[in-house]
């Protein structure tokens, strides 16, 4: 129909890769919209982190780190933080997952978690160390605790979500190729 096998699967990946940008725009849509998603102890989730690492698990080390680097983008502009700061990081951390997820661990849901404990909790502490104890606010220990502490464990709740979504989605789709 398309000529010859690498036409189809180019389509199919795609396919696949469209979904992970809707999937990416949604969660993005209701991440940023006020009073959509509960409030616990005062903060909200971010999930496009756990959304970035599970893609990470299911693509390539370089679709890994540009899913990750167009989930900073979006952290970038919602948070309102220095532009490309989140894109960076998140790139980075989503192209060394990328690269483990290849060589050296199984991708399951136990280290899905573990990478998103340790994603969630690299990305946010690095965001507190740029916004706050870089800019000498007074209570820095305080915001640690309060703010990004529940949105970190607030954050990782949503990762066995996120990687059964893109599992199912990356299984399904990559079948047809």
């Amino acid at each position: 129909l398309l000529g010859n096998g690498g036409d189809v699967m180019s389509r199919y990946k795609g396919i696949r890769f469209f979904a992970y940008f809707l999937e990416i725009l949604v969660l993005f849509m209701v991440q940023e919209t006020p009073g959509l998603m509960p409030s616990v102890y005062g903060v909200r989730p971010t999930l496009l982190i756990p959304a970035a690492l599970s893609i990470a698990f299911f693509e390539s080390e370089l679709a890994g780190m540009a899913f990750g680097v167009l989930c900073g983008l979006f952290l970038d502009f919602g948070m309102g933080s220095a532009f490309g700061f989140h894109a960076l990081f998140l790139g980075i951390l989503c192209w060394l997952l990328g690269c483990l997820a290849a060589e050296l661990i199984r991708t399951n849901l136990l280290t899905a978690i573990l990478a998103g404990i340790l994603g969630i909790f690299l990305m946010l502490s690095i965001q507190w160390f740029f916004c706050y104890v870089l800019y000498g606010y007074e209570y820095q220990g305080y915001a640690y605790v309060r703010h990004y502490l529940p949105r970190m464990a607030y954050s990782l709740a949503f990762m066995p979500l996120t990687y059964y979504f893109n599992r199912a989605l990356a299984l399904f789709i990559r079948e047809r190729e």
